[in-house]
């Protein structure tokens, strides 16, 4: 029994050695387990991002070398501080706070200590990091914009942090990641896949070479190449227009919902948000809160539609059959209800059918109409519903699902949004302002942009993208399926023979362009401000709403000019210009292009701030900036019409 009992001790031995010589050798050596090696040093691989290009095939973004002072806290020995801080051109006091942040977060993991060193730097850096024990550096593409232009579609890429580690556990610590517009949007397809080595350390910590002869060594997977819809001249063209001013340009190819132009204004250049001047550039930006160059006000900005919304109101009243094309509604300077009166700029007496009623942008018209379609059934409860339903069908009132990184709703009120304020008794006299595209209801610029291209297509709509190709890829269904809105297609008629009388007769006539039949709408919108804790009214929003050609259109655009004072007055001309120069690709209305070059608005954003400017000489300030600002301007489109001849 001894016997057997000493086997079997020897048997199990045995067992439980080649047991832990196969967790060693097999089980730990493998590629799952070297991460958390201590003998075996991991230095990742980056991959270059994926290049970006417009419509035309011009290249947007690139890449250009970075490198990354790295350091491994644990491994950090006796060298001359003072030296190593006087090469990196940062304190004492900044390599002390780097040297502990990378310290609490991992001691025996390497962390970026200073990213994003310049070649310059670099080189003077490279020869002596011998001498500075658990540094070195690590190389990784860095994005490089290949233009000026597009800040807020192109986006920017950042340092990511513990919250996005968490949420994807392919980044590590330093890792970069798209923060806004398209770097964002299409993060995983243009970030591509890291590499990986690994080096084997002998038992002084110092390197002998690749592990296992680079058996678990990976290569970097470049990103995807992408091309997006827009069309980077006439990107260029609107940002130059919109200099000076605030507001949003929303441009789309009806045919497809392609994005042809997305202008924020102001915007800055893009170039300023990469590198190691990043943060401070950054920083600055985000202080600026009354400009707010960070505010994509093209997809961000909530506004009044004012009477571009006419255009809708038309097209239920004839899809609820509670007015016909042809009828007349007589026009008394206004509209009144009650004891209210909405004021119209129609002469007294003038008798508007549905194009005219367009053409002239008569409130009473429209005002008869909202009312017929809120009454048709006795109930304005239910008629208010209807309402809402057909005006969501053109995509307002709620997020398009496209592909760019931010957005809002917008609001289309219904019923229910009105049971707070009136929560029994509701007519539609109460919300009568909805019939000029005020009150209640608001919209964003590209949500117009698209309400325009659907009008354009007689009633259905590609969802709005900016994603054209992707290397290997196809396009989302989302994006090549077109949304039916609720009007039936013959309703589209009359209301896009009212835009275009709006060009030849109407609000819009001075902004004609020869040989293109543009159909349009002016806006005006009532712009309050809280100054001091009163509510005070400043100028009135610039609305312009228009597509062309009227048949087989190109082009739909929105523009929204903040503080523009009418329709026609500035987003008008910005919208005529941009139609030309996408059409034409040229511009013959060269007056119009003057005009708004020489015109600036910031004189009316620093009235809430500091007041009238003063006089000197028989001219504000104002007049003297302009000029100025006129012939830079001058300067920077020749050098545009140079550069794209």
């Amino acid at each position: 029994m001894r016997q057997f009992l000493l086997l079997i001790s020897v048997i199990l031995c045995g067992i439980i050695f080649i047991g832990r010589l196969f967790y060693l050798q097999v089980y730990k050596g493998s590629s799952n387990n070297l991460y958390e090696d201590n003998a075996i040093r991991k230095v990742w691989d980056y991959p270059k991002r994926g290049f970006v290009y417009d419509r035309n095939e011009q290249l947007l973004v690139g890449n250009q070398p970075s490198y990354d002072v790295m350091v491994i806290p644990r491994e950090v020995g006796e060298f001359d501080v003072d030296e190593f801080c006087e090469l990196l051109k940062i304190s004492r006091e900044t390599y002390d706070k780097k040297l502990n942040r990378a310290r609490n977060h991992s001691p025996r993991l390497a962390s970026p200590f200073l990213p994003q060193l310049s070649k310059a730097d670099y080189a003077v850096l490279q020869e002596k990091m011998r001498k500075f024990e658990g540094f070195y550096i690590q190389k990784r593409p860095l994005r490089k914009y290949e233009t000026t232009i597009g800040a807020n579609v192109l986006g920017d890429i950042g340092e990511v942090n513990n919250r996005d580690i968490k949420r994807d556990p392919y980044y590590q610590m330093g890792d970069l990641k798209g923060k806004n517009g398209i770097e964002a949007s299409y993060e995983k397809t243009l970030r591509g896949i890291k590499g990986i080595k690994f080096i084997q350390k002998d038992r002084f910590n110092r390197d002998i070479g690749p592990y296992k002869d680079k058996e678990f060594d990976s290569l970097p997977q470049q990103g995807k190449d992408i091309t997006i819809t827009i069309d980077s001249r006439l990107q260029a063209y609107g940002e130059l227009l919109m200099k000076n001013k605030r507001g949003g340009v929303i441009a789309i190819e009806p045919s497809s919902g392609e994005i042809l132009a997305m202008v924020a204004a102001p915007s800055y250049d893009p170039n300023i948000l990469v590198g190691r001047e990043r943060s401070k550039n950054y920083t600055k930006l985000l202080r600026d809160t009354i400009a707010k160059p960070l505010f994509n006000r093209s997809i961000q900005g909530v506004y009044e539609p004012g009477s571009p919304f006419k255009l809708i109101n038309a097209l239920i009243a004839l899809q609820e059959d509670v007015i016909t094309p042809d009828e007349k509604v007589t026009c008394y300077a206004g509209y009144k209800y009650g004891n209210r009166f909405m004021k119209c700029h129609c002469y007294r007496g003038k008798r508007n059918n549905m194009i005219t009623g367009i053409q002239e942008s008569c409130n009473a018209y429209f005002a008869t109409t909202y009312r017929r379609i809120l009454d048709k059934t006795g109930s304005a409860s239910d008629g208010i519903n209807t309402w809402s339903e057909h005006a969501k069908s053109f995509g307002l009132g709620n997020f398009l699902n496209n592909d760019l990184y931010v957005g809002q709703k917008g609001r289309i009120p219904d019923r229910s949004y009105y049971k707070r304020i009136y929560p029994k008794t509701f007519y539609s006299t109460y919300t009568i302002s909805n019939a000029i595209g005020q009150g209640e209801v608001a919209t964003t610029p590209i949500q117009l942009a698209n309400m325009a291209a659907a009008i354009a297509n007689r009633g259905y709509y590609y969802t709005p993208h900016v994603i054209k190709h992707i290397e290997d890829e196809k396009l989302p269904e989302n994006f090549t399926k077109p949304k039916y809105t609720s009007i039936d297609t013959p309703h589209f008629e009359p209301v896009i023979e009212g835009m275009h009388a709006v060009y030849k007769n109407g609000t819009a006539k001075y902004l004609n362009i020869k040989d293109i039949d543009i159909c349009g709408k002016t806006g005006t919108v009532e712009n309050f401000a809280i100054i001091d804790s009163v509510r005070t009214q400043l100028t009135d929003h610039s609305i312009f709403l228009a597509f062309a050609p009227k048949d087989n259109p190109k082009i739909a655009i929105a523009v929204f000019v903040e503080n523009g004072y009418w329709g026609s007055r500035f987003a008008g001309k910005v919208a005529s210009l941009m139609i030309e120069k996408h059409i034409k690709g040229h511009i013959t209305r060269t007056d119009l292009e003057e005009w708004l070059l020489k015109h600036s608005l910031e004189n009316e954003y620093a009235k809430p701030y500091s007041g009238e400017p003063f006089n000197i000489n028989g001219r504000t300030q104002l007049q003297i900036v302009e000029e100025r600002e006129y012939y830079q301007l001058k300067r920077e489109l020749n050098l545009l019409n140079t550069t794209n001849n």
